[in-house]
């Protein structure tokens, strides 16, 4: 690969390995009976499209550390896309989130597979779960079976633990905050553990484990990677309200009918006076539709909480890639850094 990084190429080959892998696999998962083929077909839905970022952050953590390109490393870097595609699974899931990337989300279209049995809805909840969890067995199988040293693998195999446990933390806190009063410091942390650092930090920590990393770059990716990762998830939280579903491929009002502790929302809270409050009470008390949306982002806009969500995405994007001066590390690695860092925060869907 040219030291010129471009996303495109680069995207090309992971979606490359994602397909043949993922394809082979759900093959051989069919094959045990011919009523597992709507389940293999949603394991190969789930992996479909995507902008490859948390692989290209596994890329560039190897590349920043003086490692040249590598198609093994790639294979490696794609399990990352796995991981993810495990957490949208199970996200869309606990959320009940009925469209993703402008499609049905897996146990929505499971119920397909079910028709006319009965509790077909529960039904094909509990398939989408274990099409998550599939997911995140063949994540590690993609990564150990990437063609890596089995001595490079092993520096990174304790980053693995840490990747899934705090995934899974932050997915907890967010159900736990679901309902509460609005807080601002619970909303960050949310997005810290259940977005920010498999995103951005744990690829990035994870590329360098492999590429032996001294610690001065392990720090220096972790300064990098959470102020980015929470600026990325702050970008979705605003793209999810006021961005055009035609875009973001998901639903307006599925965060605010989940009532879900989103900065956002926190911010409009903090910000709101006695009256306002009791407003977004009512509005968020009934079942929110069309008109219900636009008064809620009316009293948003009105309290300028969108203008603060801008804020402290520039503000995290300005520290993260000031991050970046301080490193000695390749300068096209720097300017590939500094090119996702904008891909990350600065987006349409």
């Amino acid at each position: 690969m040219s030291e010129h990084w471009k996303a495109a190429p680069f995207k090309a080959r992971v979606d490359e390995v994602l397909c043949s892998f993922v394809a082979a696999e759900a093959d051989q998962f069919a094959d045990i009976d011919p009523a597992l083929v709507p389940v293999a077909r949603q394991v190969e839905h789930a992996v479909a499209g995507g902008k490859r970022l948390r692989a290209a952050f596994c890329y560039w953590g190897w590349r920043a550390a003086g490692q040249p390109d590598s198609d093994a490393l790639v294979r490696a870097a794609a399990s990352m896309e796995l991981v993810h595609a495990a957490a949208i699974v199970h996200d869309d899931l606990i959320d009940d989130s009925a469209l993703r990337h402008g499609r049905p989300t897996a146990h929505v279209a499971l119920r397909g597979a079910l028709r006319h049995r009965p509790r077909a809805a529960n039904a094909a909840r509990s398939l989408a779960m274990l099409v998550g969890d599939l997911l995140m067995s063949l994540a590690g199988q993609l990564f150990t079976t990437s063609g890596l040293p089995a001595a490079y693998l092993g520096r990174a195999r304790p980053l693995w633990a840490a990747l899934a446990r705090e995934l899974i933390a932050g997915e907890c806190l967010e159900i736990l905050h679901t309902g509460a009063a609005p807080d601002t410091s619970a909303s960050l942390k949310v997005i810290r553990y259940k977005t920010a650092k498999y995103t951005v930090e744990q690829p990035l920590l994870i590329g360098g484990a492999l590429a032996g990393a001294g610690g001065r770059l392990r720090e220096g990716y972790s300064a990098y990677g959470l102020p980015l990762g929470e600026a990325f998830q702050l970008r979705d939280d605003l793209l999810g309200l006021f961005g055009d579903p035609e875009h973001t491929g998901k639903a307006n009002l599925d965060d605010l009918r989940g009532h879900r502790p989103t900065a956002l929302l926190a911010e409009t809270w903090r910000l709101a006076d006695d009256k306002d409050r009791e407003q977004l009470r009512t509005l968020l008390g009934r079942r929110l539709d069309g008109n219900g949306l636009e008064a809620v982002r009316a009293l948003m806009r009105r309290l300028n909480a969108p203008e603060r969500i801008e804020a402290m995405i520039t503000t995290r994007v300005d520290e993260a890639t000031q991050c970046l001066h301080g490193l000695a590390v390749p300068a096209h690695a720097t300017a590939a850094l500094t090119t996702l860092a904008q891909s990350a925060a600065i987006r349409h869907h």
